[in-house]
Formats: C-alpha cells, structure tokens, sequence
C-alpha cells in the first residue's frame, strides 16, 4: 500500500513536471517571437531566462525517470551524473548568451528603438499566466523534493520577471521611455548570471569530487576514532557523485586483530553514524592492522 502511493507521488511528479516543461517551452517561444515583432529586448532576454530555467526542469524531469535505471557493467555507478554535465552546458551557455544581451542593451541605450509596447505587454502577461500556472501545479510536491524545490524556485523567478516586462511594457506605452527597455534587459541578465554562476560552481565542484559543503574532514575522523575498536583512520574521500549523493572511503586502523565477524560489526558501527549524522549514502571502508606504512589522511598520489 505504501508503495503504491510512493509510486502514484512519483507519477504525479513526472506529469507535472512534463506539463511545466511544455508551458514553459511554450512561453519561451511566444516571447522570442513577441520580441523580434515588437522591438523588445527585455522580452527577448525573458525569453532566455524562460528558457534556462525550461532546461533546468527539463533536466529534472529526465533525472527522475534516469535515476530509476539500474547500473551496469559500463557505468556502475548509473546515469546521475548526466544532470551535472547538462547543468554545466546550461549554465555556461546562459552566461555567454547574458553577456552578449548587455552588450546589445548597451547600444539601445545609445540608440534608443521605437517598441511596440502593446505587443510586449500582451506576450509578457501571457508568459506571467502560464508560469503561474506552472508554480500552483509544483507547489504542492517542493517540500518532498529538493529537486522540484529548485524547480519551483526558478518558476517564482519567471512570474517576477514578466512582472517587471509587463512594468517595463507600460512605462513605454505611456510615457515613451524606451530606454527602460534596455535597463530591464539588464537586470534580467545580470540576475541569470548571478543564478547560473551559483550552479556553475556546484557543478565545479562536484566534477573536481570537492569534499561537499557542510561536513569537515575533522569531525568524520572525531566521529571514527570515537569507537574503542579504531586506533586511526587514513587515506580519506569524501566527495559528490550527484548534487544529493555523497560517498565516502576511508581505511579504518584496528587497535588489534579482529576476527571478519568481529571486524563487520565495526564496519557496520562507522557506517550508522555517517549515515545517520553525516547523510553519507556509500560507504566504502578498508579495515587495516598494521599493515600501511603510510598513515596520512589525504593520500597523496605517487608517494
């Protein structure tokens, strides 16, 4: 019974996500042809951050049904790692795409362009609508997974975004300001870097297998050592394999010889506390007695 309903949850979760994919597809198509009509920048960089974050759910929604895949002798630890590669393409490929928009809001500001404002204002409200439409389909699935949580987060960025289109659209058709045009292009991109370049890092830095934010070195070898069995613990990885899993190897230094039984339980011991303290998911550890010359806790590679 359990199952059943963790498996409806997970269905739900994928049709919504596919549904939000297409809205957004759908809006980012509609601004891009909406800006090359009326003239609009603005609506043309919203287009692009429609289109980021139209990636980055997509990315999502392909992670939920990949990560059900089992592993194989090719790729033993599974398909994961795919969303970071693609969240790196997408981030790199926002950032040039914001640059090259400032420097094009740059010369409007130069040189000012007559913009239909009605035709802008029309495409941002019918962007508004469908990205609020897409946050009340999420809202109720963000606090069960971080991953849809993202999602939602990005969608409340869009809605803000063609608030501020829609503002932009009405100054113009009012009082004939166009270089506001230009100034909301602006900080639209500069927002998207400021969001891309956060993922960019995230993804640096699982790619480099950098120890992950929130555990230190000297509190998992506090927590070893803790038990009466272990005199030390050496050779040390900790590291992200995707965005939500972490790995951790490690030999563990017995104080004696201990029987494989015997040798087990303390295995199992380590492993409950980095589960449970730590969220750790795989654990590798190496019993040892006496036996590595070399005893430095980050092991350097030819020594």
């Amino acid at each position: 019974m359990g199952h059943d309903h963790h498996q409806h949850t997970h269905t739900v979760e994928g049709k919504r996500l596919l549904i939000t994919v297409l809205l957004n597809l759908a809006i980012t198509i509609a601004e891009f042809i909406g800006g090359i009509f009326s003239n609009s920048l603005a609506l043309i960089s919203d287009a692009f951050h429609n289109l980021s974050d139209t990636v980055a759910i997509l990315i999502t929604y392909i992670t939920e049904r990949i990560s059900k895949r089992a592993s194989n002798e090719k790729f033993t630890f599974g398909y994961k790692r795919i969303q970071i590669l693609a969240a790196m393409f997408n981030a790199v490929t926002l950032i040039a795409i914001s640059v090259f928009l400032i420097f094009e809001a740059w010369e409007r500001f130069n040189n000012p362009q007559p913009i239909k404002s009605v035709l802008m204002i029309t495409v941002a409200m019918i962007g508004l609508l469908a990205n609020l439409a897409s946050v009340v389909l999420l809202k109720s699935h963000k606090k069960g997974n971080i991953n849809i949580k993202a999602a939602y987060l990005h969608l409340i960025g869009d809605t803000l975004s063609s608030v501020a289109v829609i503002i932009g659209g009405i100054l113009i058709y009012f009082y004939e300001i166009y270089w506001v045009d230009p100034l909301i292009t602006v900080l639209i991109s500069l927002y998207i870097i400021k969001e891309t370049y956060v993922v960019l890092y995230d993804t640096y830095k699982i790619l480099m297998q950098q120890t992950p934010s929130g555990i230190e070195m000297e509190d998992i070898i506090a927590a070893v050592t803790a038990f009466n069995e272990v005199k030390g613990v050496h050779h040390i990885h900790i590291w992200n394999l995707t965005d939500q899993e972490v790995h951790f190897e490690g030999h563990i230094d017995l104080c004696k010889d201990l029987k494989v039984s015997d040798g087990q339980k303390v295995v199992d011991k380590i492993q409950i506390v980095l589960k449970e303290k730590y969220k750790i998911d795989h654990i590798t550890l190496q019993l040892e007695y006496d036996r590595c010359d070399n005893k430095e806790i980050i092991h350097q590679e030819g020594k």
